[in-house]
């Protein structure tokens, strides 16, 4: 490649028209989303009646409202049970909640995802949700959802990152479809699986989270989930501190649940029987607590609508704070089939409602929604998908302005108080480590032509092997300081300076020692050697060298003629350069007072200097000026 074409196949972008063919694919992920997320939902309300009012049916109903009595509380335990058989003798990738799951798929395992998972993780759900688990549909038909995309994607002929991008898509479809919040769909994949940011992952996500909204109006019905009277009037400064507070809180209380979940989840992995049983040791707690508080129980989509509506008691309050965060850290802790979205929102509307009666003047629905929105921000790590969750669920964007600054808040203490998220933890448990931050690589902004080396050893093509055995024999004559220099690759170049072979240093030392010293030295190495071009990026060549594995290559210009050499050393100075960027603090500017004073010197020798220089001139001046005057003075 010459550097014109170098520079040609330089783009912001690097889709192509596969994306086209992927999006296609990711329509049909959103239809096929859409119809799992209301499957889903059809068979918590089957398994919920069934556990809680003995009947077969489809009703929406909610097992707070059952007249079992004490014999409610046993229907946790027989739904752990259930789940326990299912994890160990169907597969063990339904416990949990799914998000680590499918993060893992992600990162480490090329995008694939058991295909039985697909059908047992929503049986499984359906079973602990009904049967009065705390947990929301959400996780669980994400990874349902995952699990789809990426059969299709294992079923094709894809690369990795195309089937990663199918089950993200597919992962994005559940979510739209189960909450219809398309756009916080897209933006959970964005700021929690894709782990990149380009059109061609962003593109098909996109098409099969609206496409999965579009089909859930049809088999779900329109509107908000949680619909609240919108809010009309400018917010209040005073509201904002109050978000602010609300943010606060929720950063504190989402760290303490999440040390409180994993604390719980070492209690049962240090228990002497099988993983089998967790499940349903975690469903006497939930029974207990069903009996004390059954608005716990379930997804609790009821208790969250009374939150933002204003219809609340203490009784409510303390039952979501104290029960439900207890029943739902110890239940996932026992490793048990669920999602975490819904018991955050309920946590956080139930801990911005109780901070509401001390907040003022924005309604105690509204608090709640800033802290439903304020704690999963701070959870799972993704402020924007909070947000804009707040708004799609309630179709409120007045209140917009408390509900970003209380993500954000929360957000930011939050990753100063853990490590890792509660979404993230599970992995790092597994001996995994991936990072939550995303840039632009270093070496994609500095070119080849920026750190080559141009000082180099060259040899004409005429060259000779006597000529590789003069070069050998000043190497031995200078011994040690000669064999350390940088240069390891040797370029044969014509009378214009074009270039027409390389050789290795192990290929110059074997043709010094050769018995024909008389033959070419191009004979020896290579005509034809890969090159990377001035304009190079130097991200594309570090991709040259993993792909043809060398550490160096001649850097040859449009015309042809070398203009260096480019060494894996210099790759790795680039990158040297980009920490240092993140590391070194300077100072650029230094203010100063109105009679030119500086304000603070940067470094006190600079100061010294500085006012020495200063004084010099000043004297100097005063010289030229005395010259001045004697001389007017003799004229």
């Amino acid at each position: 490649m010459n550097q014109e074409e170098s520079a040609s196949s330089l783009r912001d972008y690097s889709a192509t028209n596969r994306m086209l063919f992927i999006s296609g694919l990711a329509a049909i992920l959103g239809v096929a989303g859409a119809i799992l997320a209301w499957v889903l939902l059809g068979l918590i309300r089957f398994a919920t009646n069934i556990f809680y009012y003995h009947r077969l049916s489809f009703a929406d109903v909610s097992p707070a409202n059952n007249t079992l009595g004490w014999m409610a509380a046993f229907a946790p335990i027989l739904g752990g049970l259930l789940i326990g058989v299912i994890a160990r003798y169907g597969s063990e990738k339904i416990r949990g909640h799914g998000m680590p799951e499918a993060i893992e798929a992600i990162i480490f395992k090329g995008g694939k995802v058991p295909p039985r998972i697909a059908v047992l993780k929503p049986i499984a759900t359906a079973i602990a949700i009904g049967s009065g688990g705390p947990f929301g549909a959400e996780g669980p038909i994400i990874m349902t959802g995952g699990a789809t995309g990426s059969l299709i994607g294992q079923l094709l002929r894809m690369t990795d990152s195309e089937r990663t991008t199918l089950l993200v898509a597919g992962a994005a479809a559940g979510m739209s479809a189960t909450f219809s919040c398309p756009l916080s769909a897209v933006l959970l994949a964005v700021e929690l699986l894709l782990f990149e940011w380009r059109p061609r992952s962003l593109v098909p996500v996109a098409v099969a989270s609206v496409t999965a909204g579009a089909i859930r109006r049809l088999l779900l019905g329109p509107g908000p989930i949680f619909p609240m009277l919108p809010t009309t009037v400018p917010i209040h400064h005073a509201a904002m501190l109050g978000a602010l507070f609300i943010g606060l809180l929720a950063a504190l209380l989402s760290t303490g649940l999440s040390r409180i979940l994993y604390a719980i989840e070492d209690v049962f992995e240090r228990l002497p029987i099988h993983w089998m049983w967790w499940p349903a040791i975690g469903g006497v707690v939930v029974g207990l607590g069903g009996l004390i508080f059954p608005q716990a129980l379930g997804v609790g989509y009821e208790v969250i609508q009374k939150l933002v509506t204003d219809d609340v008691t203490w009784k409510l309050i303390l039952g979501v704070l104290v029960i439900k965060s207890l029943i739902w850290t110890f239940s996932l802790g026992s490793n048990t089939s669920g999602g975490i979205l819904a018991p955050l929102l309920m946590i956080g509307g139930a801990m911005g409602a109780a901070a509401g009666h001390l907040l003022t003047p924005v309604s105690q629905g509204a608090w709640a929604l800033v802290g439903m929105s304020s704690i999963l921000a701070a959870a799972i790590g993704a402020p924007l998908t909070a947000a804009m969750l707040a708004v799609e669920l309630t179709h409120n964007g007045g209140l917009m302005l408390p509900v970003l600054l209380g993500c954000v808040v929360s957000y930011a203490v939050s990753v100063l108080l853990q490590p890792r998220s509660i979404l993230t933890e599970r992995l790092s448990r597994r001996g995994f480590h991936l990072s939550r931050e995303y840039g632009v690589d270093p070496l994609e902004t500095v070119m080849v032509r920026d750190v080559m080396h141009t000082s180099v050893f060259a040899l004409p093509m005429d060259a000779t092997r006597q000529d590789a055995a003069d070069w050998l024999k000043k190497m031995n004559e200078r011994g040690s300081e000669a064999w350390s220099h940088w240069q390891r690759l040797f370029p044969l170049v014509d009378a214009d300076g074009r270039l027409g072979g390389i050789l290795t240093r192990g290929q110059m030392i074997t043709a010094g020692r050769d018995n024909n010293l008389k033959g070419s030295l191009l004979e020896a190495g290579s005509a034809k050697p890969a090159v990377v071009a001035p304009n190079d990026t130097l991200r594309s060549a570090a991709e040259k060298m993993a792909e043809l594995h060398l550490t160096s290559f001649p850097v040859v210009n449009a015309q042809g003629a070398l203009s260096g050499i480019l060494t894996i050393e210099d790759l790795l100075s680039a990158r040297s350069k980009a920490r240092m960027r993140d590391s070194d603090r300077q100072r650029v500017l230094t203010l100063r007072w109105p009679f030119g004073k500086p304000l603070r010197a940067e470094h006190p020798i600079d100061d010294l200097v500085d006012r020495a220089y200063d004084s010099a001139v000043r004297d100097q001046e005063r010289l030229l000026a005395a010259e001045e005057k004697i001389e007017s003075g003799l004229d």
